[in-house]
């Protein structure tokens, strides 16, 4: 198996490099666990052990105790140049994995029986199938000929790490706000005193964002500081800040002449539920038991027919939490009185449902729907 990647796994690994963290929730954990890359990341990962939601002032919110849920926390957030440093240092562990990169590939081409794809530089890698993980912007998807459909949210995403007086107690804020939400995701930062770094998800209109990011530290840090309140005490800036425009778009399929698109080259999602890459490890997980299964039988792991399952798998999911996401946002981002009653009355009624309540935080796990065997701590 080879791995091509444009990146240089060093670059990746900087604290400036685009300060992101992800939300991995309990079901991308176990797969994570299964594949040898957990240990690796357990120290930097900050568990979720509750979950707030709440609009704006007002007085309603919908609270996730872990405790409910009969496990150790909802997921945890990781600090992207983490996850991508125990990527590679467990790549580096397996022998029938070759990893190629810095490396771009400049051509692919797709036979009956194999496919051959030579690189920049000359070298040459032959498979049975080509797996397309290569983002939105997905060159393996484009070269396929494979359309998208894409639209703008009118948003941008502002992304930053802050420092704060008082503990998160491992407990992550969503407040939804006219402009759309403002996530508040605990991290560990200081190992020694951990739970005073949170990163924040700042979705913000797309002419009001260049403005703000346009101000000097002082002037932004107030800005943050009016949208994540004082509940955490005195706040500063933890470092740079990133900003970035928001769209959903997604592929017309997943599958092609010994192809298969996974994650954001297949589909990519508002950040709202924080559930994009937990999306894109379920189709890794779906598709490894595909092909598994495939070639203990004998067949031909790049052929149509056996890709076809793992299309069926994960187009009714994929197409869920897009809905989902883009619903979400469409119904918080306004202020429109009656949007605002009925968001405060469901609320407070799922709060005060337990059965739907906990259908809420098993989909927040990850949990929900037909889960690879991977996802289920069963091996492949």
């Amino acid at each position: 198996m080879a791995v091509v990647d444009t990146l240089d796994p060093r670059a990746g690994l900087d604290a400036d490099f685009d300060g992101r963290a992800s939300a991995i929730a309990l079901a991308s954990k176990r797969l994570l666990e299964a594949i040898g890359v957990w240990p690796k990341l357990a120290r930097d990962a900050a568990p979720i052990l509750d979950i707030r939601v709440s609009e704006g002032r007002s007085p309603f919110f919908l609270h996730y105790d872990h405790r409910e849920s009969g496990e150790s926390a909802f997921g945890h957030m990781i600090e992207n140049r983490n996850l991508r440093r125990a990527l590679h240092r467990r790549l580096k562990e397996l022998d029938n994995v070759a990893l190629l990169a810095p490396a771009r590939i400049a051509r692919l081409e797709r036979g009956e029986t194999k496919v051959e794809a030579t690189l920049a530089d000359g070298r040459a890698v032959e498979a049975p199938l080509v797996i397309a993980a290569d983002g939105r912007e997905s060159a393996t998807r484009d070269g396929a000929g494979i359309r998208i459909t894409r639209w703008s949210y009118d948003q941008w995403g502002i992304v930053c790490s802050i420092r704060h007086e008082r503990r998160h107690e491992f407990t992550a804020h969503e407040h939804f706000l006219p402009s759309g939400p403002f996530a508040i995701l605990p991290l560990i930062g200081d190992r020694k005193q951990p739970g005073h770094v949170s990163s924040i998800v700042w979705t913000e209109r797309a002419d009001l964002a260049p403005a703000i990011m346009a101000l000097d530290d002082a002037g932004f840090a107030a800005e943050l500081r009016q949208r994540a309140g004082d509940f955490l005490g005195a706040v500063e800036l933890a470092g740079p800040r990133w900003c970035h425009p928001l769209s959903l778009q997604f592929a017309e399929t997943t599958l092609g002449h010994r192809l298969a698109l996974v994650g954001d080259a297949a589909h990519a999602m508002h950040p709202i539920a924080g559930q994009g890459l937990n999306m894109g490890l379920r189709d890794v997980a779906a598709l490894a038991e595909t092909v598994m299964d495939a070639r203990r039988l004998g067949l031909d792991i790049g052929s149509l027919s056996v890709l076809e399952r793992y299309r069926r798998w994960r187009h009714f999911d994929n197409a869920l939490m897009m809905t989902a996401t883009d619903g979400l946002n469409r119904l918080f981002s306004n202020t429109m009185r009656p949007l605002r009653l009925a968001r405060d009355v469901g609320m407070a009624a799922v709060n005060r449902l337990p059965p739907l309540k906990r259908l809420f935080m098993r989909n927040a796990m990850g949990l929900a729907g037909e889960l690879p065997r991977l996802l289920r701590n069963q091996p492949l």
